[in-house]
């Protein structure tokens, strides 16, 4: 934390823009105790409170716009490539959608409040055409708010920031290694979040050829779309699939004999989603669950046609009607 004041008082508001401009890229570089001390030194007179939230959201919106860009040029791939570079599992693909799906372009006025939100829901924005004059004033209004917590806690608790500050500065090489500690220890946990998820990923998987081989014999099967609804609409899903969310489990299960072969797949990195409702399954008694291995995406690579849903009802289990042309 010392050596944090040094920086922000030796470079000033440039250090936070590049702090800020980092999160918002991705990286795991908290911007807040960067605004936090900023707004506490602020009463030296090199800059206003005002000037930190001016520097913050031109920041913010330089690197909101690049994944809006890189939304609106590659789709949903780029979706998928920020779950892999995410440090929490529990950010795919599929809850990205659900909360823009249920909030649409005003979500981006409180993603960044939600840990790895931020990125996917600005990438997803530019993936779903959002027009970028709503875009803008949505994202702005987002990391407006965002930044304000900051700095409203650093102007009131200045003093006792600035005793933190003393304190720290005290202990020298070790009030830095105590950052740098708690930095790393972060960064640990979320990855050993990560490995528990990849720890559960190792169930048997079924390939492609093999889901394929399962059709070809008739074999009595349950297909099921883990993915959001706007994602199938979109893309389409694979013949005879049934769409189905974790709170349309309970409604299935009652449906279907425990011992029907089930294959679950979704576009997560990992088949993250699909293995989380496989697990559920399991959990409730079926015994012949299944991952796709690859999802939808190593289906398609396969050369198989995906068709458009039709939707019967309105629950959270809804059947994906075969296509006559499939």
């Amino acid at each position: 934390m010392p050596q944090l004041a040094t920086l922000i008082e030796s470079y000033g508001l440039a250090f936070v823009f590049i702090n800020v401009l980092a999160e918002s890229a991705g990286m795991p570089l908290p911007a807040y105790p960067a605004l936090i001390v900023a707004a506490a030194l602020a009463s030296s007179g090199d800059y206003s409170p005002a000037q930190i939230l001016a520097v913050s959201l031109f920041a913010a919106l330089i690197a909101d716009c690049g994944w809006y860009w890189a939304g609106s040029r590659y789709g949903r791939k780029v979706l998928s490539t920020l779950c892999r570079l995410s440090l929490s599992p529990d950010t795919c693909v599929r809850q990205t959608e659900s909360i823009f799906a249920k909030w649409g372009v005003v979500s981006l006025t409180f993603a960044k409040f939600i840990p790895g939100f931020a990125s996917l829901a600005t990438a997803l924005a530019g993936t779903s055409r959002i027009r970028i004059a709503s875009f803008l004033a949505f994202d702005a209004i987002g990391i407006l708010a965002w930044s304000t917590v900051p700095v409203v806690v650093g102007i009131v608790f200045r003093d006792a920031i600035s005793d933190v500050l003393d304190v720290l500065e005290a202990f020298g090489r070790w009030g830095l290694a105590v950052l740098v500690t708690a930095l790393l220890l972060y960064i640990c946990a979320k990855w050993w979040q990560r490995y528990r998820l990849i720890r559960q990923l190792r169930m048997d998987r079924i390939s492609v050829e093999e889901l394929q081989a399962l059709f070809r014999n008739n074999t009595l099967l349950t297909l099921l779309d883990v993915r959001s609804q706007a994602s199938q609409v979109e893309g389409g899903v694979i013949p005879g699939a049934v769409a189905v969310s974790i709170g349309g489990l309970a409604t299935l299960s009652a449906t279907l004999s425990k011992d029907v072969e089930v294959v679950v797949y979704c576009a997560c990195p990992n088949e993250a989603s699909a293995a989380q409702i496989a697990n559920s399954l399991m959990q409730m008694g079926f015994t012949r669950v299944h991952p796709l291995k690859g999802g939808i995406d190593a289906w398609v690579a396969a050369g198989n046609q995906l068709i458009q849903p039709t939707f019967v009802g309105a629950d959270n289990s809804t059947l994906l009607r075969k296509s006559s042309d499939s």
